[in-house]
């Protein structure tokens, strides 16, 4: 474990070694070289990294660092034979870190994993498909079959995927979705109308000032840098609220900028920087609400009103009721939550009161709370009360993670379908489809682990590592008769297979993807409704592997046939999925003749138009009380011990579970990911020393001892009483019950442990 602390600015020369470092990696120098140019281009494909979007102006370069990461992590020359399982046993390689998992390279043939032997041999495609349709067909239920989707699957296999399992019978749909954004959604529909941001890409050319809450955009979306870049250049304030220092919203060298590469310079991101409690940003913004509506009614007697009161009038309602609710709350509590001084947040006020056109965004480090809806609604009260919704460079913009998270819920993907989705599902391929909700990713973990569920079918991702509660999960995945993982590497989720697994090879976003000879594109949206086509540029050594949504159409055929739904023709050329998708999914009319405007189409957003889809058709104020604690006193009465709350988080050399090396740069760490940060004082108070090894338990209330062990103490800046270590590594001190109100969406940002010295010397990692 090295710690040294980082001095440069994010992005830079850095940021262009640490690209070339991971091109050579890929063993596959030239081809990624042509790959990383057609990154993000038109007539290229979509980077399968984040969901931010693309800007319109012809930049020879639209891949950030990050992105280049995943793309040679993605089109290695590395192939995964059946020669390689035939040396390790599925025990074996349990023993061996992600890392080495996903290294190994792209999986090449279809495998069946053979409990007697405990190795996956292979097996042909259509014995594969037979497999899998002979355990959906013997169900009693279709609702005892799970259907996972990954952020990275395409809209044309997401609406493929949601046509043949609500065409089998459930609306059994765990999504990844709900381990992240699931509260933006809920609380944007209770507020506007709409579960998606509103602002467009543009918005941020006009800007004011944007306040950035619970995100690491350096490490997450990078690409994020470049837009805030170019607004402080014309004069915009950044405003952050993040527990951490990070260093991708403190400084940015532009590895675009001739100036910057050659001169070493760099740009100041964030005029203010506020690091509040972990799961303290509610209060944050409810002081700055507080301090913004003592100005209004003092300003009462001038008639120069602070809040927006036409729009208010004419576009709301529940506002008397909010601010009895801002009036009624305490300043004590306010900065004791909060951890933020008054002081502090009257300054914050003052840039947002000085604004014209704000932009609030924000990411995980909101939604992984118990209160997240809460708090979404509570960014949503501060927009709504000065009008900073449906002008331009204004609005709501919840950054999504993975590529084409939003886009899968467009598409369907979605436990809860709207009746109306259902409804046109009817009319345009007439059948019924099931009515009743079906199991998010918690309950489906659930039902597997009560033997109710039986059948696990993934497209794409890697469940086991992601959900919480690890060991519950690991074993409800072992419990199904079948477990089924459409996948281009090796992971996790394929070592916890049930009695009988397939894993079955599929095409990424570089590949050339070819059906009767022609070449594809598929499509994604990004986090501001843009739908924009990609094709894969390079032919890569595919061997057996499959396009996803011809793997779904071999599915389908096997477990339905085509008496309605010729599964296998919509798949020799894409042009008919998005003709299907044209007459199902609102938005879409004349997808594939739009498709040819360079940079896609923009869906719209119906708030941003003042159009207010809600009970009463006006945007909602929402009151609700600060929480009492983010630790309930329940959980403080369990130890005597002092108590932290703990957040996971990525490292740089990391997306979602995916681990690409373990440097993690801008933090000054590199060698060892089983850490936790913690404030120096802390580190006294209770004992230890910065590098001690130190056992870390949760603390949640059940029978169930979840802890893990010998992580290593680092001091951090972060505020005391918070404490960070990554993910997934400490995925097993979050209980599955340990989840938002509203929403199943796990507390990783909020979980209460104590923190001890270690006991035991430290055991052989296999994570």
């Amino acid at each position: 474990m090295t710690v040294k602390k980082y001095t440069g600015a994010a992005g830079g020369w850095d940021s262009l070694a640490s690209t070339a470092k991971h091109l050579f990696h890929s063993e596959n120098v030239a081809k990624n070289i042509l790959n990383l140019m057609k990154t993000n281009q038109d007539h290229g494909f979509d980077c399968p990294g984040c969901a931010w979007g693309e800007e319109t102006k012809k930049d020879r370069f639209k891949f950030c660092e990050n992105g280049a990461k995943a793309v040679n992590w993605e089109a290695t020359s590395r192939r995964l034979s059946p020669a390689f399982f035939a040396e390790f046993s599925v025990s074996a390689l349990r023993k061996q870190t992600d890392y080495f998992l996903e290294d190994q390279g792209r999986l090449s043939d279809p495998m069946l994993y053979k409990a007697e032997t405990d190795k996956y041999e292979p097996i042909s495609w259509d014995d594969a498909f037979t497999l899998i349709a002979k355990h959906l067909n013997e169900l009693e239920s279709p609702n005892q079959a799970e259907f996972y989707t990954s952020g990275r699957a395409s809209n044309e296999a997401a609406f493929l995927y949601q046509l043949f399992v609500r065409k089998f019978g459930t609306n059994n749909f765990p999504d990844c979705s709900n381990m992240c954004h699931e509260a933006s959604g809920i609380a944007l529909k209770q507020a506007i109308g709409s579960g998606k941001g509103t602002v467009t890409l543009d918005d941020f050319e006009h800007a004011d000032a944007i306040f950035v809450f619970g995100q690491n955009p350096g490490t997450n979306h990078p690409r994020m840098l470049h837009t805030l870049n170019h607004a402080v250049h014309r004069g915009a304030k950044i405003v952050t609220f993040n527990t951490l220092k990070e260093r991708g919203l403190e400084r940015f060298a532009n590895p675009q900028s001739p100036v910057d590469m050659v001169f070493g310079s760099s740009t100041k991101l964030t005029s203010l920087y506020f690091t509040p409690n972990l799961g303290g940003d509610m209060a944050a913004v409810r002081g700055m609400v507080k301090v913004l509506l003592k100005r209004h009614e003092q300003a009462a007697d001038s008639g120069d009103r602070v809040f927006n009161l036409k729009f208010i009038e004419k576009q709301t309602s529940g506002l008397t009721a909010y601010l009895a609710e801002v009036k009624a709350t305490p300043w004590s509590l306010i900065t004791e939550q909060s951890g933020l001084s008054k002081k502090e947040i009257k300054s914050a006020a003052d840039v947002y009161q000085n604004s014209k056109r704000v932009i609030i965004t924000w990411a995980m480090g909101i939604t992984q709370h118990k209160h997240s809806v809460a708090t979404v609604n509570e960014l949503a009260n501060l927009q709504l009360l000065f009008g900073q919704i449906g002008k331009k460079g204004a609005g709501l913009c919840p950054v999504r993670g993975h590529s084409n998270v939003q886009g899968d819920r467009t598409m369907g993907i979605d436990e809860k379908p709207s009746q109306a989705l259902l409804d046109n599902i009817e009319r345009a391929f007439g059948f019924t489809p099931p009515q009743a909700h079906g199991h998010n990713a918690v309950q489906a973990v659930e039902a597997m682990l009560r033997g109710d569920s039986k059948v696990f079918i993934g497209l794409g991702g890697n469940f086991v590592a992601a959900m919480p509660d690890s060991e519950v999960t690991r074993q409800a995945m072992s419990r199904c008769d079948l477990t089924v993982n459409i996948a281009t590497k090796l992971n996790r989720t394929h070592l916890y297979p049930g009695k009988s697994a397939l894993i079955l090879p599929c095409l990424g976003r570089t590949d050339i993807d070819l059906q009767q000879g022609k070449p594809q594109k598929i499509t994604v949206e990004d986090s501001f409704s843009m739908v924009h086509s990609s094709q894969g540029v390079v032919k890569s050594d595919i061997r057996q592997m499959r396009s996803e949504p011809a793997i779904l159409a071999g599915i389908a055929q096997a477990t339905l046939g085509s008496s309605s739904i010729d599964w296998l023709d919509l798949v020799t050329d894409y042009d008919k999925i998005r003709d299907l998708i044209d007459k199902t999914i609102p938005g879409f009319t004349d997808m594939n003749k739009r498709l040819q405007t360079p940079g896609g189409f923009y869906l719209g957003n119906s708030a941003a138009e003042h159009k207010w889809n809600t009970s009463d058709q006006k945007a909602q104020f929402h009151h609700v009380p600060l929480p009492e604690s983010v630790v309930s006193a329940s959980q403080r009465a369990l130890t005597n011990n002092k108590i932290f709350v703990l957040q996971t988080l990525r490292s740089h050399d990391q997306y979602n579970t995916t681990i690409y090396g373990f440097n993690d740069r801008y933090r000054g760490l590199s060698g060892d990911r089983h850490i936790i940060m913690l404030n120096e004082n802390d580190i006294s108070a209770i004992g230890l020393a910065s590098g001690d090894k130190v056992d870390i338990e949760a603390l949640w209330g059940d029978e169930v001892i979840r802890k893990v062990t010998n992580f290593t103490i680092v001091a951090y800046d972060i505020p005391a009483g918070n404490a960070a270590a990554y993910y997934p590594e400490t995925n097993p001190l979050v209980a599955l019950a340990n989840h938002g109100d509203f929403t199943f969406t796990p507390n990783s940002k909020s979980i209460a442990i104590m923190i001890t010295a270690a006991k035991k010397p430290s055991p052989e990692r296999i994570m």
